[in-house]
């Protein structure tokens, strides 16, 4: 499970892992009919090499700090991902 807090209306999607383990997803969609969770599902099936049908959306809906499943992935290779995004 990644807990992460989305960044509306960004120049571009970006994902950075602070030091601390903190998650932000920057996305270039805005905050409004649903459009940044999708787009933040899409970035994060591209990132992860799953299909968007293996995440979901488990909590934040509205909010900025959000709860996702991510399947099918071992939990090295979830790590591994994350790892090249460290700062």
């Amino acid at each position: 499970m990644l807990h992460l807090k989305a960044r509306p209306n960004g120049r571009r999607n970006q994902l950075e892992v602070a030091p601390d383990g903190s998650v932000t997803v920057r996305l270039n969609a805005p905050a409004q009919d649903g459009k940044a969770n999708a787009c933040l599902l899409g970035y994060l099936a591209e990132v992860f090499g799953v299909a968007k049908s293996s995440l979901t959306l488990l909590s934040g809906h509205t909010a900025p700090f959000k709860k996702v499943e991510v399947g099918g992935l071992s939990p090295a290779e979830f790590e591994a991902v994350l790892a090249r995004f460290r700062g």
